[in-house]
């Protein structure tokens, strides 16, 4: 099972602090406790009161929130709780132990095209999912069952999920203008009805990238980890804002050149070339001065 990390994120209010896991904590439930007694079905909130400066707690999704009273500043005491809930989740603690059924919440989802004509990108006002998913299949979608779902449409070709939103890729036998609304419609009803959008073993098994592709941060020489780091800052959120990502793959220092995986409307895109050579190589070469010359797609 993948292991749960915390990071620390700030606020605009300085007495609270966010605590983000990279898995869901809840199942479309939101939960505030104000003190040890009102957090009786929530054993990691009553761990937390047991910290003198804990306020109130505020658990949804994939974060805890925290806020604190005036006696400590968060600087000195937020890298301990991160720890301290990161052990707690790693040691198969329960967050909430309220069996209740999830309430309807009102979502909205709206479409918006994308550079890639087969592929379209709907939008959800709340977060779906907390890592990128790409399945090329119904095989691939085996524990996403909002995807496996999708699949049942005969004209559904691929599925990206990323943050708030799904980008679906469509076979030619059908317009956009035909099933636009369909879909639409269908996502917003899966999601207000909160069942459940990926497994918990999609994060280990079904990650963004498929087995063999990712690269540990650690096994990176000092030039692909600016690399990394510029396409996660200047690039990632460009090309998600059209339903897609870019996964960094290689360097070869000696052909100066980066190897890319795209994902999402960016597979396969008409334009995804155009992007590469114009848009992400001319940056890499002007922001790295020249220790990198060629942007490739491995699959595209």
């Amino acid at each position: 099972m993948k292991k749960t990390t915390i990071a620390i994120r700030p606020t605009t209010n300085p007495a609270i602090v966010k605590f983000e896991a990279n898995t869901f904590l809840t199942k479309q439930q939101s939960f505030e406790f104000h003190n040890i007694d009102e957090a009786k079905d929530s054993p990691l909130a009553q761990q937390l009161f047991y910290l003198p400066f804990v306020k109130t707690i505020y658990i949804s999704g994939n974060f805890i929130a925290v806020e604190r009273y005036d006696i400590v500043d968060w600087k000195d005491v937020q890298d301990q709780v991160a720890e301290q809930i990161e052990a707690y989740l790693n040691n198969n603690g329960e967050v909430v132990t309220a069996k209740e059924s999830p309430k309807k919440v009102p979502v909205s989802v709206y479409a918006e095209s994308t550079p890639n004509p087969s592929v379209m990108r709907f939008v959800a006002n709340k977060k779906l999912v907390v890592a990128p998913y790409e399945f090329k299949n119904i095989d691939d979608a085996k524990h996403a069952p909002l995807a496996i779902q999708l699949f049942h449409f005969p004209f559904v070709k691929e599925v990206f999920m990323d943050e708030n939103y799904v980008s679906i890729a469509k076979f030619d036998m059908a317009e956009w203008n035909d099933i636009t609304m369909e879909l639409r419609e269908f996502i917003r009803s899966y999601i207000e009805e909160g069942k459940e959008i990926v497994e918990d073993l999609a994060m280990a098994e079904v990650n963004a990238v498929k087995k063999g592709q990712a690269i540990s941060a650690e096994d990176l020489d000092d030039t692909s980890k600016e690399i990394v780091s510029i396409l996660e800052e200047h690039v990632k959120p460009a090309v998600a804002s059209d339903g897609g990502n870019i996964v960094f793959q290689s360097f070869d220092e000696e052909s100066k050149t980066v190897k890319v995986i795209l994902q999402g409307a960016c597979s396969g895109c008409p334009s995804s070339t155009f992007t590469l050579k114009n848009g992400i190589e001319t940056m890499l070469r002007e922001m790295l001065q020249g220790k990198v010359m060629h942007v490739e797609a491995i699959n595209g």
